[in-house]
């Protein structure tokens, strides 16, 4: 079972939520606060995950959750609505980074995400979950567009609908994040980003974490540097270089289908123009 999903059993489904996307994250700037180092409990593993309620009128949610070393279970620390998010920097508008920064009413979190992948999948997610709830939230742009009988009154109507609508709520302002993660963001990103996050996965399960060499011990006291053996090495670059490789042609296989796409839908729009013209001019 992936983490996503024991996050999701043990955080977000006894409170009637669902999660949407979730992803591991380090501080960029760690706070520096020496009167608590002795009372530290250990290392931890954080996540910021964005949650959906399951009942309607839904509610968005982003929620930190921590899993303390040596712990089997997650436990969640904070959590903010949608509407106390006032702004997300994708920091480089220019090319894909790991860095991004949340800003809440009353906090600022600045964030590094475990992958370039993780991060834009999450804000593409983030920023796509946002226009929905606001889209719901507001209603339709124009009152011409609710359907049945309108109230005696034309404009006079409508003005009073506005005027019980409540006070206007600030939305979520992103910035400088790339265009491709919001108005140009399409499913086939999505599919992108996940197979370059399991990739990244298994290249770090595969590569064994760097040990760290005993403090006043070193090769002058005799100790060996233990180095993976050329032919363990030689596997595991042959498999990523495999991996690498299938994942780029899936990629240019996914990059024409959605160019085909794009022709086959212009091509109808076309017929169905045209078969428009017909139809007006053989009627009259």
């Amino acid at each position: 079972m992936s983490i996503q999903s024991i996050i999701n059993r043990e955080i977000f489904a006894p409170c009637d939520q669902k999660l949407l996307v979730s992803i591991e994250v380090r501080r960029r700037n760690r706070r520096k606060l020496p009167f608590l180092s002795a009372a530290r409990k250990g290392k931890y593993s954080t996540f910021i995950c964005l949650s959906a309620t399951n009942k309607l009128p839904a509610q968005l949610f982003i929620t930190k959750v921590k899993q303390f070393e040596g712990s089997l279970h997650f436990a969640k620390r904070s959590q903010w609505t949608v509407e106390q998010l006032r702004q997300v920097n994708g920091i480089n508008p220019n090319k894909d980074s790991p860095e991004f920064d949340l800003v809440f009413d009353r906090s600022f979190d600045q964030w590094v995400a475990g992958s370039d992948a993780e991060k834009c999948m999450f804000i593409q997610v983030l920023y796509h979950a946002c226009q929905n709830h606001w889209m719901c939230k507001d209603g339709p742009a124009n009152p011409g567009d609710v359907k049945g009988p309108q109230k005696p009154g034309g404009p006079e109507g409508s003005k009073g609908l506005e005027g019980r609508k409540g006070p206007a709520v600030p939305r979520t302002n992103f910035i400088n994040c790339q265009s491709k993660l919001m108005e140009d963001a399409c499913s086939m990103n999505m599919v992108i980003y996940r197979c370059k996050i399991f990739l990244n996965q298994m290249k770090c399960t595969m590569l064994p974490p760097p040990r760290r060499r005993p403090a006043g011990q070193g090769k002058s006291a005799g100790v060996k540097s233990r180095t993976p053996s050329p032919a363990r090495s030689g596997s595991m670059k042959k498999a990523v270089r495999r991996a690498s490789q299938a994942l780029g042609e899936r990629g240019d296989r996914l990059l024409r289908a959605e160019d085909k796409t794009a022709h086959m839908k212009d091509r109808a729009r076309l017929f169905s123009d045209t078969a428009t013209k017909l139809a007006l001019k053989y009627s009259c």
